[in-house]
């Protein structure tokens, strides 16, 4: 290829990541509302992974699904924050070191990966909790290690898979500038609005790709829950039902919290009036969710709080 032809195809010299606005009285709230969450989500999940392995009585495939959760957690918010972290401090939101197009597909990459890994891991545990209700005599069968590794590593496996067949299509586009990123990391509708290739084939794709990671798990999700409620509603007691409840209250919240905003965010319409409230709920799901998670579904577990 010659070198004015092979000059065509090369990315942008840099990009610009727009961020959450450009408002300077906001950068240092934001800096450190975003440092305490980040600080907080890293501390407590760190010390969730630590007790899974260190504590003999939370050795079981339910916590062990749960050690992979907060381990998927950690990952996904470092992969975002650390960066929009130096932006809020510095006021720079340029990419523009010698690899800046690799640094641009390899956040898109992990993020993609990680988020990819939690939708399954949702799916794994909403079938643990399945179990526990609707089969409680053969839980411990039909869960047992070996499952359970199989459907961890499964989770891991797709998740890593899909995000590489989405990526590496998405290094073959063609990035002819404008430069800025609309967002405040590398997410797939911003970087496709900056392309100037045809994306039919990397949009089919990914459509694909998002029936299989996030409305197949969901679906299963869901499903789950329908065949739990049945369930508990035969439950002849109402402290019974109540119990039964409890065991599965706080995965559902999560559910409905991580899909909920997951949904808007990517099934809203993108024009400029909404694109500020669009990035508000990317911002929900992607930095405050592993927080709330966190708070709300393994702090809360009985056995948890027994082992600290």
């Amino acid at each position: 290829m010659e070198k004015e032809e092979w000059d065509n195809w090369t990315s942008p010299v840099e990009f610009l990541l727009l961020g959450l606005g450009n408002v300077p009285k906001l950068q240092m709230p934001l800096f450190l509302l975003s440092l305490m969450i980040y600080m907080v989500t890293m501390f407590g999940n760190i010390l969730i992974v630590v007790l899974v392995v260190a504590d003999r009585h939370l050795h079981t495939p339910m916590y062990f699904l749960l050690g992979n959760f907060s381990s998927v957690e950690i990952f996904c918010t470092s992969t975002i924050l650390p960066r929009l972290l130096a932006s809020f401090l510095t006021g720079d939101r340029t990419i523009s070191d010698h690899g800046c197009f690799v640094t641009v597909m390899t956040q898109f990459y992990f993020f993609g990966c990680f988020a990819a890994t939690e939708c399954y891991l949702l799916a794994t545990l909403s079938y643990d909790r399945y179990l526990a209700i609707c089969q409680p005599l053969l839980c411990a069968s039909l869960m047992n290690w070996k499952v359970c590794l199989q459907l961890a590593a499964g989770s891991w496996l797709a998740g890593l898979l899909m995000s590489t067949v989405v990526t590496w299509l998405f290094s073959q586009l063609q990035f002819c500038g404008p430069n800025a990123i609309d967002h405040f990391f590398c997410d797939f509708t911003p970087l496709l609005e900056l392309s100037c290739s045809d994306t039919t084939v990397l949009t089919l794709v990914t459509f694909i790709i998002c029936f299989l990671d996030v409305v197949f798990p969901f679906l299963f999700i869901l499903a789950s829950y329908v065949c739990i409620i049945v369930a508990i509603l035969r439950i002849p007691t109402s402290m019974g039902r109540q119990k039964a409840f409890s065991t599965c209250s706080s995965h559902l919240t999560v559910v409905t919290v991580f899909y909920g905003t997951l949904i808007i965010v990517y099934m809203m319409p993108r024009p400029a009036p909404l694109r500020q409230l669009n990035k508000m709920l990317s911002f929900f799901y992607t930095i405050l969710t592993p927080m709330v998670n966190l708070l709300i579904y393994s702090l809360r577990k009985r056995e948890v709080k027994g082992a600290l």
